[in-house]
């Protein structure tokens, strides 16, 4: 890749991303390039998954078009052409920007050896029909259960950690040799930083007729999510809340134990990991402090918190003992984590997807 490229994928991520943009820079040259190509592609399926004006049998039909033209098998421009133009005045001008650069980013994944793009089309596809799925059956009452938000979490994030391991694995000798120990811990990577968007979120996503809380979960607590607009700051909600809070942690220790199996001098894999996981930990504590939190605004993570964790990062990062005492140190006032499973699957979303575009 030339500098012109490697200059305008991140000028993209700074627009879409911006939270990416300054984790992406820290991995080390070999992987930079894939990795900040991997999110643009990703963020090209949410921009599908967000867009509110397009029905969600047209956005199948986006998502299908899409990996086409992620695998090669369609044209790049005729799929930006038709998604420009269904793109509402809500999209912001970066948003814009990317859809109307779908080409550029895509030749450059083409540029990228056999193993990698395939890495990419998977994660790609995964998550696109997945995306359609949630959009075609998502509602403001909830999703059903626990094990529908895990599903919903893998196809949105969990298949990112495993894409981003198998880029990793073949990058480092040292961590391919970890490989099972990394693909199980990876789904739940993802889902720990998913679950904690999906707390941060909730009043948003319910001003947009979208729900992602388990309904079962907030029955036990005696809270009724059709009641989640006017009764989110009762003590039951709260209760709910609580019990997601914990398995969020839980997915992010499982985060931690990811981050310990990667050798102490890949620093920049660490540190890219290691980020993500403080500021997700920081933010699950703001919600914790603040269940009634009427905006995500409220809970957001400051700028000294922000740099807070860059600087400490940048000290521990190449020791395990002292990787384990920062984690702690963000997570103090966190209810204990518990064991969490992350069995999903992705096979009956497959078949969905096949027979809902046939529509």
């Amino acid at each position: 890749m030339n500098d012109n490229d490697r200059q305008f994928q991140y000028e993209l991520l700074k627009g879409v991303a911006r939270t990416f943009a300054l984790t992406i820079p820290q991995l080390p040259a070999a992987l930079l390039d894939v990795v900040a190509n991997a999110y643009l592609l990703c963020r090209i399926a949410d921009t599908i998954e967000d867009e509110s004006a397009i029905a969600a049998i047209d956005k199948c039909a986006l998502a299908e078009q899409f990996i086409g033209v992620v695998a090669g098998h369609a044209d790049a421009h005729t799929f930006a052409q038709r998604f420009s133009a269904q793109l509402s005045t809500q999209r912001s001008a970066a948003e814009k920007k990317l859809i109307q650069e779908t080409p550029r980013v895509i030749a450059i994944t083409h540029s990228f050896h056999a193993n990698q793009q395939a890495a990419l089309v998977r994660c790609v596809s995964i998550m696109s029909k997945g995306m359609a799925y949630y959009q075609a059956n998502s509602s403001a009452g909830g999703l059903d259960n626990l094990q529908q938000l895990n599903n919903y979490c893998y196809h949105v994030a969990g298949v990112v950690g495993e894409m981003l391991t198998e880029l990793y694995c073949e990058y480092s000798p040292a961590m391919a040799k970890q490989k099972s120990r990394l693909m199980k811990l990876a789904v739940s990577f993802g889902q720990g930083l998913q679950m904690t968007n999906i707390l941060k979120d909730i009043r948003e996503d319910f001003e947009r007729g979208i729900c992602w809380l388990p309904r079962d979960l907030f029955r036990q607590s005696g809270f009724n999510l059709d009641h989640l607009p006017d009764r989110h700051q009762s003590i039951k909600f709260a209760s709910g809340l609580k019990q997601l809070i914990v398995t969020g942690r839980s997915h992010l220790q499982n985060a931690a134990d990811y981050i310990a199996l990667i050798p102490c001098e890949e620093s920049g894999l660490r540190k890219f990991c290691l980020w993500s996981v403080g500021m997700a930990l920081l933010t699950l504590k703001n919600i914790y402090r603040k269940p009634r939190f009427a905006s995500a605004s409220q809970i957001k993570i400051g700028k000294l918190r922000l740099l807070s964790v860059i600087a400490i990062t940048q000290l521990v990062h190449r020791n395990n003992w002292m990787t384990s005492m920062a984690l702690k140190f963000w997570s103090r006032a966190l209810p204990p984590s518990q064991s969490v499973a992350t069995d999903t699957s992705h096979q009956d979303i497959e078949s969905w997807f096949n027979q809902y575009k046939a529509r």
